[in-house]
Parts: structure tokens; C-alpha cells; sequence
């Protein structure tokens, strides 16, 4: 959303203003303030034009609308229906884009760690960061687990008791509500860019939800979904502005600490309980043979000896 734009929606925010009121106000012509206006409604912004100027009526609860009213710096890009929101956010980083946010009502060909299938139908939140971070690359999980942090606080706002099992599937009793998958390029000691993708389940029926998954909706009722996005990511832009929060926050959250665990890496098994993570994003688990660190893999709880 451009700066006129927003300052359209700013003006209307106080009350009704004629559209000659708006051009000296934000310093454009009338039909520049025509323009906006109708760019604005293309977008879903409901603008009436009374007897008393232009009034703003209901905002979109979904869309290019996150961006209004968002405390976070990014843009919004914004598409009704995606094949891949990293595929899009990786061609914007090979343009030179940062801190955009390619954001999807339904996503048909997602993907996941391992390159498993993620279908995001219509009702979720399917979201991809492009972020240029000045961190060596060594530090790039950490903002994995900021995503998971951030996703968890926005989903417990909105009554649901989620939790983190390592590194940053976000579950419910067990059931899993979002996936991140981040991607990055750089070199030895710089990061050109960061994906960081994050497919939430938010208003979606349990019957259009895959086995073992829920949805916001299915946990506590339907929710305004751009409040709830903004929340996500003014919570991310917190987190990842105040790197050393992002492992406390994660071990408030955390639903493996203190879990007997099935650690599956490349090499071998970790087996053993869980007992803390370390940066950046390194499980510790307490094995027969002593602690072990385990970088990557996937966890799987057990049921205690």
C-alpha cells in the first residue's frame, strides 16, 4: 500500500471529507484522490461517497488490508490464490526485494521440509517474509524459531493453547496448526536473503483439514484473520529486532523440553529427554551416553519409560 493511500485511509479514519479537503490535506489533485479511492475499493476497502464527502465504512477482514493499520515494517503483497508463497518470495529476493510479505488467501502447491506436499486451502493464512538480515548465516535459524514464537503468542491471543515441538511445528494437543519452512542464500559470512514461510490453519473447517492437523477455527470459533496476521508479524518484527528474547520465548512455549524424545538425523537416532535448546536453535537431549546436541532432524515425542 502506497503512502497516498494510506493517507486516504488515515484522513477517513476521523470522519467524512470531501474530496477537495483530501487533495490539500495529502498535497495530490482531485483526481489523484479519485484514483486512490477507487484502487482502494478495488481492493475491498468500503469508501462511500455521501452528501458529506467520502466515508470509510468496513475494512477487509482479509487481503491487501493487513497492511493498514499493521505495526511492522512490510509490505504486502497480496494474491487470492498461489501455487508456492516461497516460490513468489524467492523470485522478489532475486529482484532485491526486503521486508515484503507475499501473503495468500489459498496456496495449491506449498511445500514443506523433505519437500513434502503442503496444500493451504481457502480460510488460512499462507505467508512467505522475504527479510535481508545483517547476520552471518549460522545465525539464520534463529529466526525459524522467532517465526514459531510469534505464530504461538498470535494463535494463544486468539484462545488457542498452542505450544512448540522442535524445532517449529506448532501444535495443538498434538495436532498440528502451522509449518515453517525458511530458506536462505548467502555466502560464508553474509546472508544475501531469508524466506521465511509460514502456513497457519486458521479459519478452516476440521473437515478440510488433512489427519492429525487443526485450525484456529476448530480450537476457539472463527477469528478476524488480518488482526490475527498482524499480530504474527508485529510479534516476528519484535522477536527478530531483539534476537537474544527469541530463546526464552521459545522455551516458554516449548512442548519438547522436558519430553522423552526420538531425534531422526541423517546419521542416527538421538534418544533421551529433552532438556534445553541453545543457539542457534540446538537441542539438548540428555541420552544413556550423555548429552547430546542435535542440529537438525525430526522430533518425535515418546510416551515416558
Amino acid at each position: 500500500m502506497n503512502d497516498t493511500r494510506r493517507g486516504v485511509l488515515d484522513a477517513l479514519a476521523d470522519g467524512p471529507m470531501s474530496g477537495p479537503e483530501l487533495a490539500e490535506t495529502l498535497s495530490v489533485s482531485r483526481n489523484a484522490v479519485w484514483k486512490h479511492v477507487e484502487a482502494l475499493r478495488e481492493s475491498g476497502f468500503e469508501i462511500e461517497s455521501t452528501g458529506d464527502g467520502y466515508r470509510l465504512g468496513e475494512i477487509p477482514e482479509f487481503g491487501p488490508a493487513v497492511e493498514y493499520g499493521l505495526d511492522a515494517p512490510f509490505e504486502i503483497e497480496y494474491h487470492d490464490s498461489i501455487g508456492s508463497t516461497n516460490d513468489r518470495a524467492r523470485e522478489l529476493a532475486a529482484e532485491g526485494a526486503a521486508s515484503v510479505v507475499v501473503l495468500a488467501d489459498e496456496q495449491v502447491g506449498g511445500r514443506g521440509r523433505l519437500k513434502r506436499k503442503w496444500v493451504g486451502p481457502s480460510g488460512g493464512v499462507w505467508s512467505s517474509l522475504v527479510l535481508r538480515p545483517e547476520i552471518p548465516p549460522s545465525h539464520a535459524p534463529l529466526l525459524t524459531l522467532a517465526a514459531a514464537v510469534a505464530v504461538t503468542r498470535a494463535a494463544r491471543e486468539a484462545g488457542v493453547p498452542a505450544n512448540i515441538k522442535w524445532p517449529n511445528d506448532v501444535l495443538v494437543d498434538g495436532q498440528k496448526l502451522c509449518g515453517i519452512l525458511t530458506e536462505m542464500e548467502g555466502e560464508a559470512n553474509r546472508v544475501s536473503w531469508v524466506i521465511v514461510g509460514i502456513g497457519i490453519n486458521v479459519n478452516i473447517a476440521g473437515e478440510d483439514l488433512p489427519e492429525g492437523a487443526t485450525s484456529v477455527q476448530e480450537q476457539a470459533g472463527t477469528v478476524n484473520r488480518r488482526a490475527f496476521t498482524q499480530r504474527l508479524l508485529e510479534e516476528f518484527d519484535e522477536l527478530r529486532t531483539d534476537p537474544e528474547t527469541i530463546l526464552p520465548a521459545w522455551r516458554e512455549h516449548s512442548a519438547t523440553l522436558g519430553q522423552r524424545v526420538r531425534v531422526e538425523t541423517r546419521t542416527e537416532d538421538v534418544v533421551g529427554e529433552a532438556i534445553d535448546i541453545e543457539s542457534p536453535g540446538v537441542l539438548v537431549v540428555d541420552t544413556d551416553d550423555g548429552e547430546a546436541r542435535v542440529h537438525a532432524g525430526d522430533c518425535e515425542h515418546l510416551r515416558p519409560v
